[in-house]
């Protein structure tokens, strides 16, 4: 591992899988900032904390893991003057992963009766020690 930062997005289930088809990352609906703090080569993975956007259903678990493919950021017209901003995430395979078994071990998560907490802007940096224990349960299972 090079000079790569990590980070969590945080996203509907069903908005996840709508990125894994189309390879790429939006976050915070559609803001163009988040993604200017990413870099070719940084990872990103996906915690859903529900299964879809306008419903709330719980799923409490980490989606999807990828890796930003390059430096664009761009604009995708999705109707009724939505333009998301988006990049090009090479996602890899890998299993739907539960956050609560993990939460004693991530050093994000400062307070465990409060979890949720750090999840709260929707995209957020973390350390490669805490990158690695969820992606090594994501690809492992």
């Amino acid at each position: 591992m090079g000079n790569e930062r990590y980070w969590i997005g945080v996203a509907s289930r069903d908005h996840v899988m709508k990125a894994i088809q189309g390879g790429f990352a939006q976050l915070c609906h559609g803001k163009e900032a988040p993604l200017k703090k990413m870099n070719k080569g940084d990872w990103i993975i996906y915690y859903s904390p529900k299964v879809h956007f306008k419903e709330s259903t719980p799923h409490q678990k980490f989606t999807a893991l990828g890796k930003v493919v390059d430096n664009n950021i761009f604009q995708f017209k999705m109707g009724n003057d939505f333009k998301p901003f988006r990049r090009k995430i090479s996602f890899i395979h890998c299993t739907e992963t539960p956050i609560r078994p993990l939460i004693p071990k991530l050093s994000f998560i400062k307070d465990e009766q409060r979890w949720g907490y750090s999840f709260r802007f929707g995209h957020f940096e973390i350390n490669e020690k805490d990158f690695k224990l969820i992606a090594k349960k994501m690809v492992d299972a």
